[in-house]
């Protein structure tokens, strides 16, 4: 049986990764996107996701740190891998009458605080951006940036996530500012969200105190890693 010439045709690939750097900025109820303008063609001074090609001899989680590395100083983060994104037609470079290459992006979302995450890169050339404001973007961008807020969504659904970016010692309410900054204003009050984290155990009062203008001062609280285990990828406990 003669198959099709086209079925014994091997891509030539390039991998790169992208990272979807989300910040929360509490203070304003806010979730935030790292975007940066292109410098260069394809897309030059179009606005992207922060990428690179991987290296030789370079892991793909070796290549995101460095991303992130080179964008932002930052204590506290989360860092995953989200989803390889490689349809054909994604990057203009696979042209024929370009380089003739197949580009997968190997995306990762990281989530860090924004009041902590300081950009050490050109202001005019990087920048965040509201996550409803997101302007198009070079290549399937937009569409990765959607994806990574999804799963962003569902991860604080049923993961801990949130403290990889809170400090040590949190108050109640700097876990509840986390959430209505990703969720929205619709998201539950604070006496149900309050309530509903006590019950299940993981969270530690530490008996102290932090002093925050006028009223009664609110407890510093600990996660528990071990008191959570058992509640380890049961969705939608916390809200």
């Amino acid at each position: 049986m003669n198959k099709d010439k086209s079925q014994l045709i091997l891509e030539d690939f390039k991998v790169g990764v992208d990272n979807v750097i989300f910040s929360i900025d509490s203070q304003r109820n806010r979730l935030l996107v790292l975007l940066i303008k292109r410098q260069e063609e394809p897309y030059q001074k179009s606005w992207s996701l922060p990428g690179t090609l991987v290296r030789k001899g370079e892991s793909l989680e070796e290549a995101a740190y460095r991303i992130l590395s080179e964008k932002i100083q930052v204590k506290n983060l989360y860092l995953e891998q989200l989803y390889t994104f490689g349809g054909p037609h994604r990057d203009p470079r696979e042209l024929p009458d370009s380089y003739g290459v197949r580009y997968l992006s190997v995306s990762y979302f990281a989530l860090v605080r924004f009041e902590e995450a300081k950009l050490i890169t050109d202001h005019h050339n990087t920048s965040w951006y509201i996550i409803g404001k997101v302007p198009k973007l070079a290549f399937d961008h937009n569409l990765i940036v959607n994806y990574g807020y999804q799963r962003l969504r569902s991860k604080l659904e049923y993961s801990p996530i949130a403290f990889d970016v809170l400090p040590e010692l949190f108050t109640l309410n700097d876990l509840y500012q986390l959430y209505t900054s990703v969720f929205g204003e619709n998201f539950t009050d604070y006496s149900n969200f309050r309530n509903r984290l006590l019950k299940l155990g993981f969270l530690i009062d530490t008996e102290k105190k932090v002093s925050r203008g006028a009223g009664r001062p609110p407890s510093l609280y600990r996660f528990n890693s071990e008191a959570f285990a058992p509640l380890k990828d049961k969705p939608f406990f916390f809200i």
